[in-house]
């Protein structure tokens, strides 16, 4: 069978269930160790056996509900590979903009400091952490998650991509109490769906529920954060998150309830959605 044959056939079947047709040729260029354009270069070669079996499983695995990022073994964040599995959540487009929108903020309220101190509070993968380190040497960074498992693939991500990142295992902000760390920069992607919203089985069933339901209404774990994390920002801080698209007035309730008379910014991400909280702790003038 030709390499042709194979995903046209695969994509037959992706289409006829009603799944998306585009996992046929990711699944096997990603498995032929091909970039994206070389597949078209081979597509009428024959496929080796061996390629041929370790395909078909993985469109089993496909078939049967589980994200290709986990079959593959890696997702593209920043443009760079990470390595994922069943134990840290997909890193998703929208966190790509809130690493823009720190990048942005680090230029305006930090550019004359020669060393900035940054941390990640649930860092599943790393994505954040690992990304910012390499994109803005001036940064000094922690990253903490309560999973050991997480933190195994933090770590390894940190050392395939050779980014300065320091881990430590602990509940949300204690790690950074203990280490009697203080930063600049507070960063973190809380889990944020509220525990009774239905939400696609192929998340529900695969990824780590401690990444992704945040209590009744969505805002536990920030809720948590803002009531102890004046013990580990500076007197001047930029605190940044990601948050649910319709958790907008929750949020503001929140925020003026931990942080009175501080500014704060939610901005909306490409689609027009709310997703992301700037917090300016002693950066601008007082509201």
């Amino acid at each position: 069978m030709t390499v042709r044959e194979l995903i046209h056939q695969s994509e037959a079947m992706l289409d006829e269930k009603d799944k998306d047709c585009n996992v046929a040729k990711v699944l096997f260029y990603h498995l032929a160790n091909k970039e994206p354009h070389q597949l078209y270069l081979m597509m009428d070669e024959d496929v080796d056996e061996e390629l041929y079996q370790a395909f078909q499983l993985g469109m089993k695995r496909y078939m049967a509900g589980e994200p290709i990022q986990y079959i593959k073994g890696k997702e593209t964040f920043f443009s760079r590979d990470f390595t994922v599995n069943e134990n840290v959540l997909i890193p998703r487009y929208e966190t790509e903009e809130l690493v823009e929108n720190i990048l942005y903020k680090i230029d305006d309220y930090f550019e004359d400091y020669e060393s900035i101190n940054l941390c990640d509070v649930g860092t599943g993968s790393g994505a954040i952490a690992i990304s910012l380190a390499l994109e803005e040497p001036k940064l000094n960074v922690t990253a903490t998650d309560i999973s050991k498992e997480a933190l195994v693939v933090a770590k390894q991500n940190a050392s395939d991509l050779n980014a300065n990142v320091t881990f430590y295992q602990g509940d949300m902000l204690q790690p950074l109490i203990d280490h009697d760390i203080h930063v600049d920069i507070f960063v973190s992607n809380p889990p944020y769906i509220p525990s009774g919203q239905e939400i696609e089985s192929v998340v529900k069933d695969n990824e780590p529920h401690v990444a992704l339901f945040g209590g009744n209404d969505g805002l536990y774990f920030y809720r948590k954060i803002f009531a102890d994390v004046k013990k580990v920002i500076k007197e001047r801080a930029l605190l940044a998150f990601e948050m649910g698209f319709d958790q907008r007035e929750l949020m503001e309730e929140a925020i003026r309830h931990y942080f009175p008379d501080t500014p704060f910014e939610i901005i909306k991400d490409i689609n027009g959605k709310d997703r992301m909280l700037f917090i300016y702790y002693h950066l601008k003038e007082e509201l």
